[in-house]
């Protein structure tokens, strides 16, 4: 049975040949079933310990001896008093990215030959038992692999890896099988909450990776849909209405934004799993997907669509998606520099934050998220935005993206400023540079959203309903 309280996430991948700048990037939306799953931002310094450490996950007792050694790595955990969980996404001190999970779900088929184990590997604790020990992308897929493969997984689930050479998509289909793709240089993929990965070779090394056993669990189990073809999203995955509805819709969307060129149907069950944009991706390009509702479309359920039309599919960015992330290894600078996670707590209305990631400490108002509502937090400024704009979205639409446009424009500004300035510097003092223009970047988005909402919610006092106009004298 598939277990997963932050399932309902969309993710995109983009290699290094379609980007602007020769970037890799993977996003994803963090969102939970619940409306309310405060947040926060930390990372973790290189560690050496005295020797192999027991790892037992709180969650379901999934329980993993870890190296000695842990890399220093970025991550967006839970907020929580006694243990880190659902750490989400982080890049690590050897410019390795990584972002858990894309929650999918195997058909009951696949899943009758191969269930899921109760206290196998689950998204709560994949970021801290893998980023912390890994050297490239490659390495990230075949060590998670290892451990589907000996310990089991709790859920079927999506991740998603990345260094400056390579971007890869890993499935966890079933309790012990899987598969991985290289995205293409060239070639950007969205996925949402369904297999995703189509024809594979297993024959072609450089481009895919999976289980030990698949090959021969597929033939034993008599489990292929083709012919002369292996498509692993017709063989493990779903096509049902919930797809239809839930999942198909987000995915056209985001392909719809870079290829508009493409006819395509939301609820097709064969969109592509890879796609060639129509131009170079930017991080804008990644962050206007992970924000969007289907805009100017029918769908939008803020939109001036019929109400079946804006309630018909499931949008890409909700209430309850609690961050968003899009982790940016870039080419062209030191690899002191290279990584960028930029953060946006709490979803549709938040700025995409830049934290380089070879960084020692995070601020404050990221760091520690009370468990109830306080506007020093970033979680929970970010929060209260949505409660103000949401009534009056036509009215305040066109402020809310000249403060978010604004701000990207300030930090892309400080962004080439800063690598300049670390081409003068040693290594620690890089680190120290980077550490504080990272907390002038996070505490600038936190003063212009507090000078936004106190505008907006200026405003709205007079857009009550509960008014009425007859003589300026009564």
């Amino acid at each position: 049975m598939q277990n997963n309280s932050h399932a309902a996430c969309t993710t995109v991948l983009v290699g290094k040949g379609a980007t602007l700048d020769g970037s890799t990037m993977i996003a994803r939306n963090g969102d939970s079933y619940e409306v309310l799953v405060p947040k926060k931002v930390t990372v973790h310094p290189h560690q050496i310990s005295e020797k192999e450490e027991t790892y037992v996950s709180p969650g379901n007792r999934f329980t993993i001896t870890l190296p000695k050694e842990r890399y220093r790595y970025t991550a967006i955990p839970d907020r929580e008093d006694r243990y880190v969980t659902f750490e989400d996404a982080g890049i690590n001190e050897k410019n390795v990215g990584m972002s858990a999970t894309e929650s999918i779900y195997g058909n009951s088929r696949v899943l009758g030959y191969d269930p899921l184990v109760e206290n196998g590997i689950a998204e709560d604790c994949m970021v801290t038992v893998i980023l912390p020990y890994i050297n490239s992308s490659r390495e990230g897929v075949l060590r998670l692999g290892k451990i589907v493969e000996e310990f089991g997984a709790a859920e079927s689930n999506g991740v998603l890896f990345s260094d400056k050479d390579e971007v890869w998509y890993m499935e966890i289909a079933t309790g012990h099988q899987w598969v991985a793709q290289r995205i293409p240089d060239d070639s950007y993929a969205v996925v949402a909450n369904q297999t995703a990965i189509q024809e594979i070779d297993p024959h072609d090394k450089n481009n895919f990776m999976l289980a030990t056993h698949l090959i021969e669990f597929i033939d034993k189990h008599h489990l292929n849909t083709g012919r002369d073809t292996i498509n692993f999203r017709n063989i493990f995955g779903t096509q049902t209405v919930f797809d239809h509805h839930y999942n198909t819709p987000r995915v056209w969307y985001g392909q719809k934004y870079l290829n508009p060129e493409a006819e395509q149907d939301p609820t097709s069950n064969d969109l592509p799993f890879l796609r060639k944009a129509n131009r170079k991706i930017g991080v804008e390009d990644v962050a206007y997907i992970l924000d969007s509702h289907y805009q100017e479309t029918p769908y939008d359920p803020l939109g001036g669509g019929s109400e079946t039309e804006r309630t018909t599919f499931r949008a890409i960015s909700l209430n309850r998606t609690q961050d968003s992330h899009i982790l940016q290894i870039r080419p062209d600078v030191s690899s002191e520099c290279a990584g960028i996670q930029w953060i946006a707590l709490a979803g549709t209305f938040s700025p995409y934050v830049p934290f380089y990631t070879n960084i020692t400490s995070v601020p404050e108002s990221y760091e520690v998220t009370p468990l109830k509502l306080s506007l020093s937090s970033a979680y929970w400024l970010y929060k209260t935005l949505p409660v103000i704009v949401e009534p009056h979205y036509t009215a305040f639409l066109k402020q809310v993206l000249d403060y978010k446009d604004h701000l990207h424009s300030r930090f892309l500004g400080k962004i080439a400023e800063t690598d300049e300035q670390a081409k003068k510097l040693s290594e620690q003092q890089v680190s120290e540079l980077l550490t504080k223009v990272s907390g002038e970047n996070a505490e600038l988005a936190l003063s212009e959203t507090r000078e936004l909402l106190q505008d907006l919610t200026t405003k709205s006092m007079s857009m009550s309903k509960l008014t009425f106009n007859m003589d300026k004298n009564l």
